[in-house]
């Protein structure tokens, strides 16, 4: 008889980092763990940071008398902060602790809610990096990109997301369940390895626009005006939406984030429901910069299958402007329609066999002239992918803000910063 599914707790609230809620959940029910994401407001969604929607499957009264096998708490703020005001979920981690379980915290979230509730005490711990002051009072700071005492881990941001997240499978389930969830994604064998980029018959591309920002003024809030369009469905990986939204956005680029479904929440391909911000109908009545494709079997199927998506990558193509694929969207969506045409191409490894050109299939990243800028394998290349192609939009652009938006990226990406 099968054993029971490990039982997992993930909090989220107005705030959230969406990047370490999301991979988190979505590793985790690859191992096959029962994770319950629960909300820490009044309501189910939550408004994470960069503007991405989350619904949770309960609030956190829901749990309070749950027993878990883990508990895991994202980063980002405000959102740590509502966790540490949180009463109810203060208790259920303490009781978490008391009964010698494991708990885990990622960025913000062991300095502002575990450190605050004393839970780190006499505990080697890390965080995000500025919070590092706040952590060495109530535990031992250490500068690992997940760091591992006992039951208790921490890591330091969306950066290290993947490797914490595998390592909470490692400590639920044992290295060779670990190994096994990480291999389809694709990921590094060792962290200080370099990422492959080729780009074939570099182009200049073509903008709508060129944005103009006074240096002066340019403020964190302010969008390069570059329009994004990121579509979703039902069947989408989670994680490459989220990462491919959460980054562009950080580069000041205007992401649309639209619903190839008749509704704008989507049921995503570990479960994860997100929101989106329109429907494709309306959104197909822009111009865009740039077309971005997350992967996922049923959500690639979809896109496909959508007349109306496919139209608008056709008029991308045909006004030499930027679209790009990943996992399985370059095969099913980019190949089917003939978006590749004379063209290399990767892919989720094992879609790379329907690429009519795959012998550029091992390289992690390629970035092709004249109309198709980006393809990834999987995750983790979203985030090299995500930074390559904010770096092609800046290029168009005052180098001042290149350099910004590029060394904030990867900044991101190899020190887990927010």
């Amino acid at each position: 008889m099968a054993s029971a599914a490990k039982k997992v707790l993930v909090p989220v609230a107005n705030g959230t980092e969406p990047l370490e809620a999301v991979i988190t959940i979505d590793v985790l029910r690859r191992a096959g763990a029962d994770v319950t994401v629960a909300s820490v407001e009044k309501q189910l969604c939550v408004d994470a940071c960069h503007g991405v929607k989350i619904v949770a499957d309960a609030l956190i009264s829901d749990c309070a008398d749950t027993a878990f096998d883990l508990i895991s708490l994202p980063g980002g703020m405000p959102g740590a902060a509502t966790f540490k005001d949180c009463n109810t979920l203060e208790s259920i981690v303490k009781k978490q602790a008391e009964n010698d379980r494991p708990y885990a915290a990622i960025c913000a979230a062991p300095a502002v809610a575990l450190g605050s509730w004393g839970l780190l005490k006499g505990l080697k711990a890390t965080c995000y990096p500025s919070f590092m002051d706040q952590l060495s009072s109530s535990a031992s700071a250490v500068e690992s990109r997940v760091q591992q005492d006992g039951k208790v881990v921490t890591s330091r941001g969306p950066g290290t997301a993947m490797e914490y997240s595998v390592a909470l499978v490692e400590l639920l389930y044992g290295k060779e369940k670990a190994d096994e969830v990480s291999g389809p994604l694709v990921m590094r064998s060792n962290q200080g390895d370099e990422y492959t980029f080729t780009e074939l018959n570099p182009v200049k591309w073509t903008f709508d626009s060129s944005p103009q920002v006074d240096e002066n003024v340019l403020s964190d809030h302010d969008y390069m005006d570059y329009l994004i369009l990121v579509p979703i469905a039902d069947g989408t990986e989670e994680m490459e939406a989220v990462i491919i939204i959460d980054v562009l956005r950080r580069a000041k680029a205007e992401v649309v984030v639209a619903s190839v479904e008749d509704k704008l929440e989507i049921l995503a391909s570990r479960k994860v429901k997100l929101v989106a911000d329109v429907l494709l109908d309306e959104a197909a009545n822009r111009s865009y910069d740039l077309i971005v494709l997350p992967g996922g079997l049923g959500g690639a199927q979809t896109f496909a299958n959508s007349e109306k998506l496919v139209n608008l990558l056709k008029k991308q193509r045909e006004s030499n402007k930027l679209y790009g694929a990943i996992c399985a969207s370059p095969a099913l969506v980019l190949e089917a329609h003939g978006l590749l045409k004379g063209k290399k191409a990767t892919a989720f490894p094992a879609m790379c066999n329907k690429l009519s050109d795959p012998s550029e299939a091992e390289t992690g990243l390629l970035l092709m002239a004249t109309s198709l800028p980006a393809e990834g394998r999987e995750l983790p290349w979203s985030f090299p992918w995500r930074i390559q192609v904010a770096e092609l939009l800046n290029g168009a652009f005052k180098s001042y803000l290149k350099i910004r938006v590029v060394e904030t990226a990867m900044r991101y990406v190899t020190a887990g910063e927010m």
